[in-house]
């Protein structure tokens, strides 16, 4: 049985599996779920600069996402996140009252 790599406690049990059929584990001391030896894929700069620039068009998020070769869950919190970091002000002006 492998370590929880969270807490790195001996004592993990089988949980299931995942879709792609790798054994899932879970730790019994600090509830954490994990799979063994997972294939963590990191997002390179320029792959994030091509998306930057894609985002203006008039590209659906699942067209960027086969060209830049992200999935689409990825994609939609990367532009969630930009969106979110854009700073929200409104200029709000009195109307002259028409008396």
């Amino acid at each position: 049985m492998p370590f929880c790599p969270n807490c790195h406690s001996e004592r993990v049990i089988k949980n299931g599996s995942i879709h792609t059929g790798k054994q899932k584990y879970a730790c019994k001391d600090c509830g954490r779920q994990f799979v063994e030896n997972p294939q963590f894929r990191v997002i390179s700069d320029e792959t994030r600069a091509l998306i930057d620039r894609l985002l203006p068009e008039q590209i659906s998020l699942a067209g960027i996402a086969r060209v830049a070769g992200v999935s689409e869950t990825w994609l939609q919190t990367y532009v969630n996140k930009k969106y979110r970091s854009i700073p929200r002000k409104l200029r709000i002006r009195a109307r002259k009252s028409a008396r």
